[in-house]
């Protein structure tokens, strides 16, 4: 065999769930950016009804689907965009895992994904499955340093992805500089905009802002909606690769189921339930953080997302997980798990009910 996957990453844990399972009370599972909150009542209806599940769905989506995440992108960023030039994905992470095999296919001359250093695994992994290279790019301060790509990379490069907010450190990236970045290297960028929602520093933000010529912006209903599970999300942006993508994904069989796309546009029409969801994540942040810091772990609040990026002077990622779950029992991921430049950190995510948090806090507390 020429190819053996690697073990996925959070797998890798359940060294930490068997000590954290020894206190009383058991584990708190902050590992995986799971939403557990509530989904909104009026998108639970309509799954409910299903009543167009028999026939095939559309696969760039329905135009109501397409029309509710266009009419969600001009509240929510101030920026208009063509029915068109929107697209469903059947849950972003199998668009950022096959990206790279289509894009290839467009343009077989370039074999290069890029992407930031300490990042999502599923951006260097899309470039592995699709037999290319994966090239990570240092980042300063949370942004991508463009200055650091060798001329080398930059003509291979098929793609150049962003993560704002960044998922784990909670950073904010330049849009602007990357959107212009790309265009003047010819490299589309896709900027993963999932945790725009939960934006803490100033504005939500999306590059589709600095114009559509060459970039995509990706955007999942997971988080937003606590509808992980339903797996829907849509792209949006340079007309010429959304069409590109649209017909190739069509001939994979890449679907929305449709019950899902009728439920997934009026989630996309409700804001109230996020703005509740807002309130909730960034009290958990709040809690959580302040314990963390009063037992001597770094934990500054994040720009965006919901984890803490966390770390304590003489430990690596590792030891400081283990700690943790020895002491409060949470489960945090080791940074390492992101790129070798986050082995100094640990990643938490606050998508433990608030009872559970406070149960970490308090052990936090007492051990401080």
């Amino acid at each position: 065999m020429s190819f053996v996957p690697p073990a996925y990453p959070y797998e890798r844990l359940d060294g930490l769930k068997l000590i954290a399972s020894r206190l009383e009370g058991g584990a708190i599972d902050c590992s995986i950016g799971t939403p557990i909150d509530a989904p909104p009542t009026v998108a639970l209806e309509e799954l409910a009804r299903a009543t167009n599940a028999r026939g095939y769905p559309s696969s760039i989506g329905s135009p109501e689907y397409r029309g509710a995440a266009a009419a969600w992108f001009e509240r929510r960023f101030a920026v208009s965009l063509n029915v068109e030039d929107v697209a469903a994905c059947v849950g972003t992470k199998e668009f950022v895992a096959s990206l790279a095999q289509y894009l290839h296919l467009r343009t077989p001359s370039r074999d290069t994904v890029l992407y930031p250093a300490i990042s999502y695994p599923t951006y260097a992994m899309g470039a592995t499955l699709a037999g290319l290279r994966a090239v990570p790019v240092r980042t300063t301060a949370g942004q991508i340093d463009l200055d650091s790509i060798s001329p080398d990379d930059i003509e291979r490069a098929l793609v150049l992805w962003s993560n704002s907010p960044s998922n784990p450190t909670g950073m904010l990236d330049d849009l602007e500089a990357v959107a212009a970045w790309g265009r003047h290297h010819d490299v589309l960028v896709v900027s993963d905009e999932c945790y725009a929602e939960y934006t803490w520093t100033g504005r939500p933000r999306t590059i589709l802002e600095h114009g559509m010529q060459g970039v995509l912006a990706l955007h999942s209903i997971s988080k937003r909606s606590n509808l992980a599970g339903v797996r829907a999300g849509f792209y949006a942006g340079d007309p010429e690769v959304v069409s590109f993508l649209r017909l190739v994904r069509q001939h994979a069989g890449l679907m929305v189921p449709g019950p899902v796309q009728a439920a997934v546009a009026l989630a996309y029409r409700d804001d109230e339930h996020v703005e509740r969801q807002r309130a909730t994540y960034r009290s958990r942040l709040e809690l959580l953080r302040g314990a963390l810091e009063d037992f001597g772990v770094e934990a500054p609040m994040p720009d965006g997302g919901f984890y803490l990026w966390c770390h304590k002077s003489g430990h690596d990622g590792w030891q400081l997980a283990e700690e943790l779950a020895r002491v409060s029992g949470i489960i945090a991921s080791p940074g390492e798990l992101y790129g070798e430049d986050g082995t100094p950190f640990a990643r938490i995510a606050v998508v433990q009910p608030d009872e559970r948090l406070e149960l970490a806090a308090s052990r936090l507390s007492s051990s401080a």
